[in-house]
């Protein structure tokens, strides 16, 4: 019954033979066409020979223009769906056409443009067979079926699917090259594709398909460059990303320095960028699928309700490591290609800056934000007003502009990266790149796109280094009327010991810096002088090393284990074979320093690929942790971990681990992720130590940092995820060591540092230990970006360290430049009450017009704490007026230094008093007897610079009389014996002075507010 069921089910479902449709898909109208055309074809020439066959359809097409579309596409069906007689079906679509296949091209054309993503694998085994045909044939239109194909080549794709298109393509271009090379239409998109996705496919596994593609590039760029020329400046762009590699080298060499030698038409560089590239060339680097997308994005979806979309389009298309170099090609795109109408520009539509804006924020690669930054001005550089669009232009300044506030970082990176590339993007046309910036610059003010740089120039966030950069790069378009800092900062030095961004050496953009996607009105980081144009790297991947004569200089079941292990795809017999292997090897008599060399460079060959896969699960659990470590490496720790440490055979195992590790550094933080997740107790990371201590040249502190900034670079989260244990087990090295601190804080975000904030509140980690470690830190931290500061902030006090230990570098803070220290300062010293302790430090700070910290935290402190600040104040200024020179001990004298003089002092109430415009503080019982105590001692000097603060000081006799009026009882003290008479000393120095020098302090008064009498809502 339930066979019959299914049955019906079946019969009532039918299958597409093109198309792979999901249960709930139905087959379509185009799909039942080409089945019923097939269909005719079938019933018209079954049971007939292969004449009588030619005949059949010859007379059946001659009825009309109908029969003859429905002969071909039926045939064209067969070809697609039937590869044993797809040669019959080709031969008889030839004899019987009449309209030179035109029917079959265009048909062949929606398919592969409209429904490519639906074919089934065979149907474009089939169609690439089509297309070899065509082109083997002649057939006049057979360059647009290879045009359609071509852009179903993802960029940032290297699944095992488009990366078979893209070597089956190379393949039929380079066997048919001599019909190719009279394609002169399709040549410059064959080159375009081609240069783009050789970015991608860098892994040892791809070497094969990337130097096919270096040879089919080479072959037309050097036979056919006046072909590719009519690509442009994009052209230049693209050989930039692969100038690395030996034939392009070469031949960017001939470019710069013999450029007839290539072409007798080409006269260098300049005439190649002085051609915009054709909007043909950038969508081919989208599939029509992922253009579809994007449009519907920037042309339907309302801004503020673009998130989701977003989130989506990055799940889809931007979601693995090697897909961050697609973003390049969607911000030319966006920047050159979409050009939104007005009606779009005025509607509430997101627009474009803002969805490039969402690209740089995601990208998680330096690499590829470099190439995007590029990618972003690349039509700035050699802007002409009366052939470029200033629509080119428009979505760079706008994504500066309207990112100052919410995510400034983008702000400062893309600023430096405009302001730098005057001499770096390609030093010998300096001149030509600073004017066609200037023109973009000056069109964009002419146009209204904003009303003035200034904003964006002038900007006070901006690190005062790159203001100083701005406004010697760009001082047509700074304000005037701004004054700088005094004192001009150090000339920055682009060259930064790692070359320049020539073209010449391919060099190209400047590693991101990480920020917060919920910022908002944070001052901008600094952009230190290292922050600078870094040479574009190909992604990280081990070198391809042919190991045969590596292996066939090992012997007996060593060898041969490892020739079996080269061989065997599935991961679970590899791991057997090493655990065997492993086994000889400890029980090798003969395993010396040349056979571990030797068998380590076969071991890494063989599992690179672990290497580049992401190590650390998305969802953390007992079982993906386990899964995690089931590839054949982790077969290697875990045969280490279970020795004991006596165990002499331990060592071979070591000496080659330590050779694998000279060649593949990933080694290092691998181990430390197994010893983490792994059950050994305490002693867990012995063998981690036992491991550094056969490093040659390295100890454990240059082994371990090494390992943890390698595993930063790829997996933050399992970085994050491997520092408690870091701190629990190497306390001597990471407790206090700022280097690793800044590791930390530059790399994790919101939802990691959370994580850390738990694992220190829970007591599983301890970052600090004593003031000395956090002092270190909190001195280097200076100097760090802004997010980066605070995060350390966040950390700092989630260990409750005492405010006194910080307080120590308050007076050397300046206002300007380390104003996320002061802040947080702010906020802790807020939670404190007042002392001498803390007002010490405070007070000694130089006062600075512009600098509220100390009046800041002085208000806050008088509103909540008045007569307890209004006391220790008096005591600071009493000890000051009543500690003559002469008596003060020389032991005291670092005490003194670190105390405030009584100017500091003076300057910051007269400050207080100018800024707060509230001196009901300054009223205060005992601030008035202090400062009738300095006009007594005070020199001629000091009362003229503070005479506003001290007039408002009341004669004492008046500050009596009145208080007696408001009913307080008098205090019967006559202005001499008070003058006379000295202040209690302070209780941290009362040692200092002598028993003759007691004094009598007031005892403080809470004032009382007098209440306004109420009045009756009747009364006159």
């Amino acid at each position: 019954m339930a066979k019959t069921e299914a049955n019906v089910r079946k019969h009532t479902q039918p299958q597409s033979r093109l198309f792979n449709l999901s249960v709930l898909e139905g087959k379509e109208e185009f799909d039942e066409k080409l089945e019923k055309c097939f269909k005719c074809v079938v019933n018209l020439i079954n049971g007939l020979s292969d004449r009588e066959a030619n005949d059949a359809l010859n007379a059946y097409i001659s009825k009309g223009n109908a029969q003859h579309e429905e002969v071909q596409l039926g045939l064209l069906y067969s070809i697609l769906v039937d590869a044993k007689n797809a040669g019959k079906s080709y031969r008889d679509m030839n004899l019987v056409s009449r309209d030179g296949l035109n029917t079959v091209l265009l048909k062949t054309n929606q398919i592969i443009f409209e429904k490519w993503l639906k074919l089934y694998d065979s149907v474009r085994a089939q169609i690439l067979w089509l297309c070899r045909e065509l082109i083997k044939n002649n057939v006049q239109g057979a360059d647009s079926v290879c045009f359609v194909v071509l852009r179903q080549i993802s960029g940032g794709d290297i699944s095992s699917k488009n990366v078979y298109l893209c070597e089956s393509v190379v393949d039929m271009f380079y066997e048919h090259r001599s019909w190719l090379e009279k394609q002169p239409g399709l040549i410059p998109s064959v080159i375009y594709t081609f240069l783009r996705v050789m970015l991608d496919h860098c892994l040892p596994g791809l070497a094969a398909v990337r130097q096919k593609e270096t040879d089919l590039c080479i072959l037309l760029l050097r036979e056919k460059f006046v072909e590719c020329m009519v690509i442009g400046r994009d052209l230049v762009r693209l050989l930039q990303n692969v100038a690395r590699i030996p034939e392009f080298e070469k031949f960017w060499y001939d470019m710069m320095k013999n450029p007839s030698s290539i072409s007798p038409q080409f006269t260098g560089l300049v005439q190649l960028f002085q051609i915009r590239t054709s909007r043909k060339y950038l969508v081919s680097r989208l599939t029509p699928d992922m253009e579809n997308k994007l449009v519907f994005l920037i042309t339907k979806v309302k801004f503020g309700q673009h998130k989701r979309y977003q989130d989506w389009f990055q799940r889809q298309y931007l979601s693995t490591p090697e897909s961050q170099t697609l973003r390049c090609d969607l911000i030319r795109y966006i920047c050159a290609v979409f050009h939104p109408s007005n009606e779009l520009l005025c509607s509430d539509i997101i627009p474009r800056w803002a969805v490039i804006g969402w690209l740089l924020t995601t990208c998680t690669s330096n690499v590829a934000a470099s190439i995007a930054k590029l990618s972003l001005f690349y039509d700035w550089f050699f802007f002409d007003p009366e052939k470029d669009s200033i629509m080119n232009i428009e979505p760079a300044i706008l994504v500066m502009y309207h990112s100052m506030r919410p995510h400034p970082a983008i702000t400062a990176t893309l600023l430096d990266f405009l302001a730098r590339s005057f001499g770096n993007f390609c030093p010998m046309l300096a001149t030509q790149v600073k004017q066609g910036v200037h023109l973009s610059l000056q069109t964009i003010v002419n146009k209204r796109v904003l009303p003035s740089l200034s904003p964006l120039f002038d900007n006070s966030k901006l690190d005062k280094e790159l203001r100083l950069l701005i406004r010697d790069t760009f001082p047509e378009f700074c304000s005037q009327e701004i004054k700088e800092d005094t004192g001009k900062g150090e000339a920055i030095d682009i060259d930064n010991g790692n070359g320049e961004n020539h073209l010449d050496n391919n060099l190209a953009g400047v590693p991101e810096a990480k920020f917060s996607d919920d910022e908002d009105d944070i001052p901008i980081g600094r952009i230190r002088n290292d922050v600078k144009f870094q040479p574009i790297r190909d992604m990280p991947c081990y070198q391809h090393v042919d190991i045969s004569e590596h292996v066939s200089q090992l012997t007996g079941d060593i060898k041969d284990l490892t020739i079996e292990l080269q061989n065997e795809p599935d991961q679970e017999t590899q791991c057997e074979l090493v655990d065997r292997l492993m086994q000889f090897v400890i029980q090798e008599d003969e395993f010396d320093q040349e056979m571990a060399s030797t068998l380590a460079t076969c071991l890494c060959q063989i599992l690179s690929p672990q290497f580049f896969k992401t190590l650390f699960p998305l969802e953390v659990d007992d079982e993906s942790i386990e899964d995690s470590i089931g590839s054949p490496l982790f077969v290697m720790f875990r045969f280490l971990n279970q020795m004991s440490e006596e165990d002499p055979r331990r060592q071979p195992l070591l000496q080659l681990l330590g050779e694998m590790y000279n060649r593949q550094p990933r080694i290092g933080y691998h181990l430390l992720y197994f010893l983490k997740v792994s059950k050994n107790g305490d002693e867990k990371m012995e063998t981690y130590k036992d491991f550094c201590k056969g490093q040659d040249g390295k100890d454990l502190t240059s082994c371990l940092l090494g390992d943890l900034q390698l595993c930063q670079e790829d997996d933050v989260r399992l970085f994050t995820y491997l520092i408690p244990d870091i701190y629990t087990h190497f306390p001597g090295i990471s407790v206090g060591n700022a280097s690793l601190f800044h590791m930390i804080t530059s790399s994790i975000d919101g939802i990691q540092l959370q994580d850390l904030i738990c694992q220190i509140l829970q007591g599983h980690l301890v970052m600090f230990k004593n003031k000395e470690t956090f002092l270190s830190v909190l001195n280097e931290s200076l100097e760090w970006e802004t997010i980066e500061q605070y995060f350390l902030w966040q950390l700092i006090s989630s260990h409750n360290i005492p405010v006194e230990h910080i307080l120590s570098i308050l007076p050397k803070l300046d206002f300007q430049t380390n104003a996320e220290a002061l802040t947080s300062m702010l906020v802790l010293l807020k939670q404190e009450n007042p002392s001498a302790d803390l007002l010490r430090p405070i007070l000694c700070r130089e006062c600075k017009k512009g600098d509220l910290f100390a009046t800041s935290i002085l208000k806050y402190w008088a509103q909540e704490h008045e007569d307890r600040l209004a006391e220790v104040i008096y005591q600071q200024l009493s000890k000051l007026n009543n500690s003559p020179k002469k008596r003060q001990r020389t032991g005291n004298a670092a005490k003194q230094k670190d105390s405030p003089n009584l100017d500091q002092i003076l300057a910051h109430l007269d400050h207080f008093r100018q800024v707060c415009r509230n001196i009901s503080f300054l009223n205060h019982e005992s601030i008035q007897l202090a400062l009738q105590q300095v006009q007594q001692t005070a020199g001629e000097a000091q009362k003229t610079k503070y005479s506003d603060l001290l007039a408002l000081a009341e004669d004492i006799e008046d500050l009596k009389r009145t208080r007696v009026l408001r009913g307080r009882k008098a205090c019967n003290i006559s202005p001499k014996i008070i003058r006379n008479k000295k202040p209690a000393p302070d209780d941290t120095e009362s040692e200092s002075e002598s028993s003759e020098d007691e004094d009598m302090k007031p005892k403080a008064k809470k004032r009382k507010k007098t209440a306004a009498p109420a009045i009756d809502d009747d009364s006159d």
